[in-house]
């Protein structure tokens, strides 16, 4: 019945102000406690059907259109074609190639390559780097016991250096963590991916962020494709032959961190464009040692040119939300540059041996003393 039904005006009008202001309230009370309740209900029924069976879900980015004119359409990209090509070299080279990644950075593992220069142990940011790029490869470049390892598990069991087709290209897969399990949905559930290329949940990938002091830092060129554009935007050639080996090790670097995706928004980090998550278990045991480039175009008889530079990797593997992929595919499409041949999976390069990694490894783990907070840097 609506509210100018006359047969309810007269009653209303006869009651006492006070008596109508105290029926007011209390209809406004009830009202409110039913929907909060229903609010409730509807929350805690999400929450457990959530937790039991997760559903298929999209992303909630859309398409970037092109087509409008933003600052990253406008003028040229600076940074575009600045790569410093050095070909790769037989790993026996006369006077070798430099330590190369990705290595073992199990707690206790030391490289047999003699160098005399050390890694940037400090946060990049303290030193003048920015990120220049983010990427990812499918499976895991580095090793790290009981983490990330050959008795991982994913998708598509753990069988030794698996080869999978993404696209018109055959990938080479590296290590998986050990979160993944068959019978929990977070791990099984199909997510509608609308930005990345090729992802699947329940897979293991490792991520690399690129870092440099002489990359656009701050301009709307910082991110660039492929990410030796973005590593040599401001410097050249000659510069880069002056410098000794810990000049570059300083300037230089890479993050790395690894995570097992699942279909569970409780796991959903909204930026991983600017570098590793640092919370909690993430980002709290980080190996540090100097390395190459890394990609499936070298091995143990083939090597990167491009070292020594720093590498920061996170030992823990660690759990993310597909939507958190998702929203990064989102933001590369979003650059100046063209960033869509890192939208998929790079493959793995295979474990480095021994006697082609560098002798300085150290551990930077966080410690909490109750009455303040600090790292303690270890050598191995």
């Amino acid at each position: 019945m609506s509210s100018e039904d006359p047969q309810t005006k007269p009653a209303e009008a006869a009651a006492p102000a006070g008596t109508m202001k105290l029926k007011s309230a209390l209809a406004v009370f009830v009202v409110a406690t039913i929907g909060l309740l229903a609010a409730t209900i509807v929350l805690a029924v999400n929450k457990n059907n959530s937790a039991a069976s997760p559903s298929v879900m999209t992303s909630k980015y859309p398409e970037p259109d092109k087509k409008v004119p933003t600052i990253f359409s406008q003028g040229e990209n600076f940074c575009d074609g600045k790569k410093l090509d050095f070909a790769n070299v037989d790993c026996i080279h006369l006077e070798g190639p430099g330590p190369q990644a990705g290595a073992n950075v199990t707690k206790g593992y030391k490289g047999l390559m003699n160098v005399t220069h050390e890694p940037n142990t400090q946060p990049y940011y303290k030193t003048g780097l920015c990120p220049v790029n983010v990427h990812w490869h499918l499976g895991t470049e580095h090793y790290s016991v009981g983490e990330y390892d050959e008795n991982g598990d994913g998708p598509h069991g753990n069988i030794p250096a698996p080869t999978r087709r993404l696209g018109d290209k055959n990938v080479r897969a590296g290590f998986r963590c050990h979160h993944y399990d068959a019978t929990d949905p977070k791990f099984t559930t199909e997510y509608e991916w609308k930005h990345c290329i090729g992802m699947e949940v329940g897979e293991t990938y490792e991520v690399h962020w690129p870092h440099s002091t002489v990359g656009a830092c701050g301009h709307v060129d910082q991110y660039q494709t492929p990410f030796y554009d973005g590593v040599f935007c401001n410097v050249d050639m000659d510069t880069v032959l002056s410098l000794s080996q810990q000049q570059i090790a300083d300037n230089v670097g890479v993050q790395g961190q690894v995570f097992t995706i699942v279909n569970d928004e409780s796991y959903y980090y909204p930026d991983m464009m600017r570098g590793w998550i640092v919370d909690g278990e993430y980002g709290k045991d980080i190996a540090y040692y100097t390395g190459s480039t890394t990609g499936t175009s070298r091995n143990n008889e083939i090597c990167s040119q491009y070292t020594p530079i720093t590498w920061q990797v996170d030992r823990k593997c660690h759990m993310i939300s597909a939507s958190s992929f998702d929203k990064l595919c989102y933001d590369m499409k979003n650059q100046r540059d063209d960033m869509a041949d890192d939208l998929y999976a790079h493959g793995s390069r295979e474990l480095v041996a021994d006697t082609l990694v560098a002798n300085n490894q150290q551990r930077k783990l966080a410690h909490d003393h109750h009455d303040h907070d600090h790292d303690h840097q270890e050598w191995f």
